[in-house]
C-alpha cells in the first residue's frame, strides 16, 4: 500500500493522506497476491466450512451431482438416443470423466462471479486485492474436484479401465480447466458488480454452454464443426482430460487452442476488472 500527501492548506497543519493499493493501473500485482495469499487461503476455508455445515451428506454433495447427471445422460443420450455407439469406451464412465472438469468449471464461475457482491461489506470496510474474491472462490469447487476423483477411481475398476502414463498428466488438465474458470469466472464477476441482472444470465448462459462442449458426445462427432468448438475454452480440456482417463490419444491440438483463448479470455478479464476496481466499494 502507498501513499500520497496532499496539502489542503499551506498555512494549516492539516493533511489529507490518500491510500492507494500498490501497482494501481496494472491488470494485477503478483507480489500484493502473494502477500495477501493468507486471506486467498481463509476465504477458500471458509467457503468450504459454509458448504458443508450441518448439511445431511457432508462431503458426499460433492459426487451427488456428477454421479446423478451421469445416470440421467447414460439413460437419455447413451441409449436412448444412441450417442453411446460412437464412443468406444463404456458410456457411463465416458459421460463422468467428462462431467468432473465440467461440474468444477460451473460451480466456479457461478461462486467467482458473484464473489464481489456476496462479500459487498468487506469490500466496503477493509483494502485487499479485489482479485483475491473470484480466486478464492474457486477452492470450494476443487475441494469438490479432488473429492470426486474418489468415485472415478472406482468406476476406473468397475469398467476395467487400466491404469496409464497419461493419468501423469490429470493435473496438466485440471490447471487448464482453473484456467479457463479463472477468465470467465473474473470477468463476470466485474460485470456482476455494475450489472446486477447478470447474475440471472449466468445459469442461462451455463445450460447451453454444456451443448456446446463434448462432455455427453466425444469431440471429433463434431467432425467439420471440430475446429469451431475449439474456440470454446473447455472443449480441448475436457476432451484431454477424458482421454489422460480412458487411456485415449490426446487431442493437442485442440487442448493448446483452448487454452490459448483461455488466455485471451483471462487477459480481458483481468483488464475489465482493474478498470472497474476503483469503483467496486461504491456500486457493490
Amino acid at each position: 500500500m502507498s501513499s500520497a500527501i496532499t496539502d489542503l492548506d499551506a498555512s494549516s497543519p492539516r493533511r489529507e493522506v490518500v491510500l492507494r493499493p500498490e501497482g494501481a493501473g496494472r491488470l494485477f500485482d503478483a507480489a500484493e497476491l502473494w502477500r495477501y495469499r493468507d486471506l486467498l487461503w481463509r476465504l477458500g476455508l471458509r467457503d468450504i466450512q459454509v458448504r458443508y455445515k450441518q448439511t445431511l451428506l457432508g462431503a458426499g454433495w460433492a459426487v451427488v451431482q456428477p454421479v446423478v447427471m451421469m445416470v440421467v445422460f447414460s439413460l437419455v443420450f447413451g441409449r436412448m438416443l444412441g450417442v453411446a455407439t460412437n464412443v468406444k469406451a463404456p458410456y457411463p464412465i465416458f459421460v463422468y470423466a467428462g462431467l468432473l472438469p465440467w461440474t468444477f468449471f460451473t460451480a466456479a464461475v457461478s461462486a467467482s462471479s458473484l464473489s464481489l457482491v456476496s462479500n459487498a461489506g468487506m469490500l466496503r470496510k477493509i483494502y485487499f486485492p479485489r482479485l483475491l474474491m473470484p480466486l478464492s472462490a474457486m477452492l470450494a469447487p476443487l475441494a469438490d474436484l479432488l473429492i470426486a476423483f474418489v468415485v472415478l477411481g472406482g468406476m476406473m475398476l468397475w469398467y476395467g479401465v487400466d491404469l496409464n502414463w497419461g493419468l501423469m498428466l490429470l493435473p496438466a488438465a485440471v490447471a487448464s480447466v482453473v484456467l479457463a474458470a479463472a477468465g470467465v469466472g473474473t470477468l463476470l464477476a466485474a460485470l456482476t458488480v455494475s450489472y446486477r441482472d447478470i447474475k440471472h444470465v449466468i445459469p442461462f448462459l451455463i445450460q447451453v454452454w454444456l451443448f456446446v462442449t463434448p462432455v455427453i458426445y466425444p469431440l471429433d462427432l463434431a467432425d467439420q464443426w471440430a475446429w469451431l468448438l475449439g474456440l470454446n475454452p473447455m472443449a480441448g480440456p475436457i476432451s484431454a482430460f477424458r482421454a489422460m482417463v480412458l487411456g485415449n490419444a490426446i487431442d493437442v491440438w485442440a487442448w493448446m487452442q483452448s487454452i490459448v483463448v483461455s488466455l485471451a479470455v483471462l487477459g480481458l478479464a483481468l483488464w475489465m476488472f482493474a478498470r472497474s476496481e476503483r469503483r467496486f466499494a461504491d456500486v457493490v
